[in-house]
């Protein structure tokens, strides 16, 4: 799962993505079978329908995009048998020397918290990813098994920091030039201090935050670190929104589309194409 350098350690996971965004453009295509979309496709809304779903979207993704990222929620609706599909769905990522990263927004403390970061990001776990999505709402330093053993192994996180739902602002924006959301900010970019060209604690910041950034005086170029951007497309934000909110940091961004790019499902060549012209109206 990624490049080895000649210790036989892996690669840190912030290069690694550099490397990727820097062969293939820095497009993240989620893996989101939801039911509707999994109907589109002529699939049955099961296990088995979602594993088919997520093997055709990775055999397209893969040497096309940077990164791929499983929405877990939608492999967990289905039990024991949609988890045993999302561990084969890493695999193939894996096989295909595609980045994986497992959108499981985990968040706990203590030996909880360690728990979830076997589960997501120690060698030979059968659900171990390159990266996994975490909530840092019970303070940041509650991610710390999860931080350190990234670390160890290679792979990356992405923290939740500024999301554009509506309710998130009740608790993100507390504080105003001092906010919540620029505090944990500041607390990645502290993890990845001395990285290059990325670190590897990363940001979930969401596309269509609008002004938040500069209202509440967050700076993200500091930290270095890799900026997960969903809501690209169907949640309305454009290429151009993009470069408005996050020009500054445009080397650090990696976009995310699923629901453009999936509704053109099912064949492969589909897939492919349309996240082939998305990743041309990025560099556009």
């Amino acid at each position: 799962m990624g490049d080895r350098h000649d210790g036989g350690t892996r690669d840190p996971f912030g290069a690694r993505l550099a490397r990727a965004m820097g062969e293939r453009g820095p497009l993240c295509v989620g893996i989101d079978p939801h039911p509707g979309l999994l109907a589109d496709w002529s699939l049955p809304d099961t296990a088995a329908g979602v594993e088919r779903f997520a093997l055709a979207v990775v055999e397209a993704m893969a040497g096309t995009v940077a990164i791929v990222k499983p929405q877990v929620a939608l492999f967990e609706r289905h039990g024991s048998a949609g988890i045993a599909a999302l561990e084969r769905t890493l695999a193939a990522c894996a096989e295909a020397s595609l980045l994986s990263l497992a959108d499981a927004k985990r968040g706990d403390i203590g030996s909880t918290m360690a728990a979830y970061a076997d589960a997501w990001l120690a060698d030979g776990s059968p659900l171990a990813a390159d990266a996994v999505t975490l909530s840092p709402y019970l303070g940041f330093e509650s991610l710390r098994p999860a931080l350190d053993l990234a670390a160890r192994t290679g792979r990356g996180v992405f923290v939740l920091g500024l999301t554009s739902n509506p309710e998130g602002a009740s608790v993100q924006h507390v504080g105003g030039t001092a906010s919540v959301a620029r505090g944990i900010v500041e607390a990645t970019a502290a993890e990845n201090a001395d990285a290059t060209p990325l670190g590897s604690t990363g940001l979930v910041i969401g596309a269509t935050v609008g002004p938040a950034l500069q209202d509440l005086g967050i700076d993200l170029a500091a930290g270095r670190a890799p900026i997960l951007a969903p809501g690209l497309g169907a949640q309305g934000a454009t290429p151009a929104d993009l470069r408005r909110v996050f020009g500054g940091v445009w080397d650090q961004l990696v976009p995310t589309s699923s629901r453009d790019i999936l509704r053109h499902g099912p064949t492969v060549d589909a897939l492919r194409g349309a996240a082939v012209r998305l990743q041309e109206d990025l560099r556009s």
